[in-house]
């Protein structure tokens, strides 16, 4: 297997409005986002780390950084998945994320997973 691919993790991204934790009237946008991380490489790794650019419609950006994910610092072997659900608050009603994890591998390699960026908008606010 090429070095390259053998520090692989593969992101995916399904963002949700919570209507009901929401509140137009006061700009407060509530979104929950479902991440599913899977190593797709050919050696175990663990998540140490986060780190997300959240930016608002109105081009304000939050950075969020810490340990772990849900209080987890998952080790993935090969092939497996780790599936956790977080949110975030908006002052607008359309938004984007992206970011990355911070992987260590079993033979001590450090590297980035990237979470490509991501849209969190309203129902019906896109086309």
């Amino acid at each position: 297997m090429a070095e390259s691919k053998k520090y692989e993790i593969a992101v995916s991204a399904v963002p949700q409005y919570i209507d009901d934790q929401s509140d137009p009237d006061k700009e407060r946008y509530v979104f929950a986002y479902t991440i599913t991380i899977e190593n797709v490489g050919s050696v175990p790794a663990q998540l140490i780390s986060r780190h997300w650019i959240i930016t608002d419609a109105s081009d304000e950006v939050q950075e969020v950084r810490g340990l772990g994910v849900v209080g987890q610092q998952p080790l993935l072997k090969p092939g497996e998945k780790f599936e956790y659900t977080s949110g975030c608050q908006l002052d607008t009603p359309v938004g984007t994320m992206r970011g990355s994890y911070q992987m260590t591998a079993d033979d001590g390699t450090q590297f980035e997973a990237t979470i490509a960026e991501f849209t969190l908008a309203i129902p019906r606010v896109l086309h």
